[in-house]
């Protein structure tokens, strides 16, 4: 495809310049745009940024500087470290919880959750799971498997808790079974687990309202996926060579899903253009700059995961064995876990992860006690409005931040909490009740009548 979209891109920059003469064209404005629709059709999309340079933190602008923690050959733990000159909030920020955000790995690059990750760097210290494009991993770096994927959790977490003594764990999605299998390895072998896991939009148990995901994923064996979805990187990337679940394919999935939608909104682009409206077309691109832009997965990770998610329900049917960095086997077993709060949610209209899928986290985590459980259905949210939006930022994160504070110990909790009117004056008049010089006693005092 990549020689026609080129060839689209010129044409539409040749139609659409009035100075040429095929710019003269009566029907020149047309032609552009149908063929930057083309262009933009065919192309290939590029790994997005995730842009974010501040934060406001309750009216102060709060610089953000992204960097990589731990770079593994298939994923890089990033962290968003904040700064500020102002002390007050700098002591506010050394205070708040950290978070270790597990984003999927299911097409889309991580930055699809740009918008989780603004929204909670306001309150807590940020990481993410940035996973890579698998066809641009060499062959050297060997395969990548849910087993591997596993290990990795495992690692970023104990990074987190090695730095602030212990951390929060949000999943969003897919990775919400292979993140509580983790925690649970690590609860069975008397580990620290995380305070606290807030899981969003997953198939915990995907047989329950099954969705079309889930329907394919069931109706086809083992096999047909192996042979007729999985092919190896061509020569020209650095992955030659992969066996890989390819980014085009996944992306056809995403349209095949809501066809009917992504025709209206191309063709809704294509009269914008014609008409010259800069503010939609602009909105337009950079929705499907995000959308479009997939990653290839390793084809061993793929495979693993149709089988033990939505095939065999391996979690749920307390079947499921993970292979170690050690090379030893271990049993998932989730009711070992017994001091991590869990928190989960669900989009009222969600079409990928359906009603109960996420929820039923709480039946086979039976040593966490309900008090220390919370579900949230957020009412009209789909897929993506848990996440990401108005509905994430107005019902859900407010509900998030509340449940993580309440898990977080008592110190980090008082270092971040603001000085009140009450805590100054108790301090002055614990300061009155030691003995001191008369003159700092009345300094004192002053203070406390103000």
């Amino acid at each position: 495809m990549e020689p026609l979209t080129d060839l689209a891109q010129t044409a539409s920059k040749l139609y659409g310049n009035p100075l040429s003469l095929a710019g003269q064209n009566p029907f020149a404005q047309r032609l552009s745009a149908g063929y930057d629709l083309m262009h933009r059709l065919g192309k290939d999309y590029i790994k997005p940024e995730f842009g974010l340079r501040t934060v406001d933190v309750d009216g102060i602008d709060v610089a953000i500087h992204e960097r990589v923690e731990i770079n593994k050959p298939f994923c890089e733990l990033r962290r968003f470290k904040r700064f500020s000159d102002d002390p007050a909030t700098l002591s506010k920020l050394k205070g708040q919880p950290a978070v270790l955000i597990v984003a999927p790995l299911s097409g889309h690059y991580a930055t699809l959750l740009r918008d989780t990750v603004k929204t909670m760097l306001k309150d807590h210290k940020v990481y993410i799971t940035d996973w890579k494009n698998a066809r641009l991993i060499p062959l050297s770096d060997g395969k990548f498997s849910l087993d591997d994927y596993i290990n990795y959790v495992q690692e970023f977490i104990r990074h987190l808790q090695g730095r602030y003594g212990n951390c929060h764990v949000m999943s969003v999605c897919q990775p919400t079974v292979p993140v509580l299998a983790a925690v649970s390895l690590m609860a069975s072998r008397g580990e620290t687990t995380p305070l606290s896991m807030i899981m969003m939009g997953g198939p915990i148990d995907a047989r329950k309202s099954p969705t079309a995901v889930n329907n394919l994923a069931m109706s086809k064996s083992h096999d047909w996926f192996e042979h007729n979805v999985i092919y190896r990187v061509p020569t020209n990337f650095a992955g030659a060579g992969r066996r890989v679940y390819p980014g085009f394919l996944q992306h056809s999935g995403f349209v095949a899903m809501n066809p009917s939608n992504h025709a209206k909104s191309h063709y809704a682009y294509f009269q914008d253009l014609i008409k010259g409206d800069d503010a939609s077309t602009e909105a337009h691109r950079k929705f499907y700059d995000e959308y479009n832009a997939v990653l290839d997965m390793d084809a061993d990770y793929y495979l693993d995961t149709i089988k033990v998610v939505f095939q065999e329900f391996s979690l749920v049917n307390g079947t499921w064995d993970v292979k170690g960095v050690d090379g030893k086997v271990e049993r998932v077993r989730p009711q070992d876990i017994t001091t991590t709060a869990m928190f989960s949610v669900e989009g009222e209209l969600d079409d990928i992860s359906g009603s109960g899928q996420t929820k039923a986290v709480h039946g086979i985590c039976s040593g966490v006690v309900a008090s220390e459980q919370k579900h949230l259905e957020v009412p009209g949210a789909g897929h993506y409005g848990i996440f990401a939006g108005s509905r994430w930022r107005d019902i859900v994160y407010p509900q998030v931040k509340t449940f993580i504070l309440r898990h977080q110990p008592a110190a980090a909790s008082v270092a971040a909490a603001p000085a009140t009117p009450a805590s100054v004056k108790a301090k002055a008049v614990q300061a009155i009740a030691k003995p001191a010089k008369p003159a700092a006693k009345a300094a004192v005092k002053k203070v406390a009548r103000k």
